[in-house]
């Protein structure tokens, strides 16, 4: 679906988002209403709304994400928020991580295809060796991954002390933060603190969750013995 289909107001916000990568944005979208929709990575009735509902909305997660950052997307599926991300902020060091072989096939050729300077790796935030490749992220993203108690847990692992976890949520949220506002704490993390994203430029700006992950304790010395 290319941006000649879209309405007004998605061509606008598409220009807006993705200035001059606009047309790189419209290749991604076409793969995904093609060879994703053949492959199982969107649903048929998802087509009409690639613009606006997926690939505006990942894009737009990017006011939260300070400039050169290293950025990890977990459970990337489709590429989504990260092959937006990577396309409207170049600036960006991204890293896509996907448990599913047949989806990091699919991330490959589209970072082939677009050709994004993107890191692929193929594992789960909570395996220790994708912790160990992975950790001292500027920024993690998640995008419909899990629930936030699992996804801090999953997630802030991998960011540096001070980085923040950006998980795109929907209108459940706020429910989310009250529910699992301990496992959160328990899990290393600051007060989660819902946003918006894209005000300026969707109908329907992106509904985030940031979290900051808290510095260690300091460890108390230990006296000695008499």
């Amino acid at each position: 679906m290319s941006l000649d289909g879209a309405t007004g107001t998605v061509r606008t916000a598409a220009v807006e988002v993705f200035g001059e990568r606009v047309g790189q944005a419209a290749r991604y979208v076409d793969l995904l209403a093609t060879h994703g929709v053949e492959r199982g990575l969107i649903g048929p009735r998802e087509v009409e709304r690639l613009w606006d509902r997926h690939v505006l909305n990942s894009a737009v997660i990017g006011e939260h994400i300070p400039d050169g950052a290293r950025v990890v997307d977990v459970g990337s599926g489709a590429g989504l928020p990260g092959v937006p991300l990577a396309i409207a902020r170049p600036d960006l060091a991204i890293v896509l991580l996907e448990p599913m072989a047949r989806r990091v096939d699919w991330l490959a050729e589209v970072a082939e295809k677009l050709e994004l300077p993107i890191t692929i790796v193929r594992g789960r935030a909570e395996e220790r060796s994708v912790r160990e490749q992975l950790d001292g992220a500027d920024v993690v993203t998640a995008r419909a991954v899990a629930p936030l108690a699992r996804l801090a847990g999953w997630c802030l692992p991998l960011v540096r002390p001070e980085g923040r976890l950006v998980a795109l949520k929907g209108a459940s949220a706020a429910e989310e933060i009250e529910r699992d506002r301990d496992a959160v704490r328990k899990a290393g993390g600051a007060e989660p603190v819902l946003a918006e994203c894209g005000k300026a430029v969707l109908e329907v700006p992106s509904t985030v969750v940031l979290i900051r992950r808290l510095p260690p304790k300091p460890t108390r010395p230990r006296g000695r013995r008499r």
